[in-house]
């Protein structure tokens, strides 16, 4: 068996290291590079040492080392990074899955650029779960396009540093669509004061900081005399390392191209 040889940024956070005993734990993937920041004190250590089977692999903080085996990218980490990552990555033809969120139009431009040049997945949710979530919202948003409100009610744990999360606008984005309209023209993405009763067309948004909440996401469709809710709430980061190596396993029938997981999973 070919096994897809992997390299994870982020290598010593949370998400990072979820992702390597992922990648340790399946027979068709081998971790292949691990990346951390230069101030990070796991530079120089195993990237597998914390389940206790080194991999052989050490975490570096140069690009190129860390690199150098690897032909894909699994990366969770800040926008910044990720683009330092992403340019090194389409230069030197290695594939890369994006689930950092947080970017910005411009961000996402140069995402795109590069997939000009090396395959590419970027999601803002790698779950299997949310993502057929997000199908059902289009089904939904279809059938619920008259007499309802939509909110869209997202929680996540007290480190998160970027508001309303990925997966919270990228729900929005899916619905705004279905209904033939533009996010940003109909998001209200806070309530404060008096605000006026309800624009019919409007999309809003409520967001929940606290504890250490994996990622709980839930959109309500309001009407007269019933609501809807669509729910998904994760209780380990572990839905979305094995979604980022389905990703993976995707890109490795393409060379090029921007992706994300509904083309993963064959949900279009």
């Amino acid at each position: 068996m070919t096994q897809l040889k992997i390299a994870v940024a982020g290598a010593s956070g949370r998400m990072g290291q979820m992702l390597i005993e992922a990648i340790q734990n399946a027979p068709d993937t081998v971790l292949a590079g691990a990346l951390d920041l230069p101030s990070s004190p796991a530079i120089g250590n195993d990237a597998a040492a914390f389940l206790g089977k080194p991999a052989g692999v050490k975490i570096e903080s140069d690009l190129a080392k860390g690199l150098a085996d690897a032909d894909f990218l699994i990366d969770f980490t800040r926008p910044e990074g990720t683009l330092t990552h992403l340019d090194y990555c389409a230069a030197h033809g290695i594939k890369v899955i994006i689930g950092t969120t947080g970017f910005d139009a411009a961000g996402k431009t140069a995402i795109a650029k590069a997939a000009e040049k090396t395959a590419v997945v970027f999601a803002p949710n790698m779950s299997v779960g949310v993502n057929v979530t997000m199908k059902l919202l289009e089904m939904a948003a279809k059938n619920f396009s008259e007499g309802y409100d939509i909110e869209i009610i997202e929680a996540h744990h007290r480190h998160k540093v970027d508001a309303p999360s990925g997966t919270a606008i990228k729900m929005g984005e899916v619905i705004a669509g279905a209904l033939g309209k533009e996010l940003n023209d109909v998001a209200v993405w806070a309530r404060e004061g008096v605000t006026g009763a309800r624009d019919p067309s409007s999309i809003g948004f409520a967001t929940v900081r606290g504890g250490d909440i994996i990622g709980d996401h839930t959109v309500l469709f309001a009407g007269i005399g019933e609501r809807i809710e669509i729910s998904h709430k994760s209780s380990s980061r572990v839905s979305y390392a094995t979604g980022s190596l389905r990703a993976a396993r995707f890109l490795s029938q393409h060379t090029t191209g921007l992706f994300d997981m509904q083309d993963v999973l064959g949900l279009r």
